[in-house]
């Protein structure tokens, strides 16, 4: 069982910063990969970032290269999501997502945290 917390989501105004944390539990030892996903309203679920446990460069959707960066922290089992120039299209619920070793999917998922971009 692994067990996802994410932290950071706020309301701010259009161009300004912002950094969300995903902290992973629990049987995080087969951890392959994190990610970052989002859903607006009305809208699917999309990819916005991932990255590798072990080594290998990030991933990003086209709509956040440039302005997003994904990072992680291998002790804590916490990948973060430092997200720059904030648009009013980036508002959405942001999820945490873990990838198991051998795993062709996401295999947990966190509760999701509201970012606004509103002026």
């Amino acid at each position: 069982q692994i067990h996802l917390v994410e932290s950071g989501g706020k309301s701010v105004q259009p161009g300004e910063s912002q950094r969300l944390s995903c902290t992973a539990s629990g049987r995080t030892s087969w951890a392959a990969a994190m990610g970052w996903f989002r859903q607006a309203p009305g809208k699917e679920r999309e990819f916005v970032a991932a990255i590798r446990w072990a080594g290998g460069g990030p991933e990003y959707a086209d709509s956040v290269k440039g302005r997003f960066t994904i990072s992680r922290d291998n002790a804590q089992y916490t990948v973060y999501l430092q997200m720059n120039g904030l648009k009013p299209e980036d508002t959405a619920v942001y999820y945490c997502a873990l990838k198991l070793r051998g795993s062709d999917s996401w295999d947990a998922w966190g509760q999701g945290t509201q970012v606004t971009v509103s002026s």
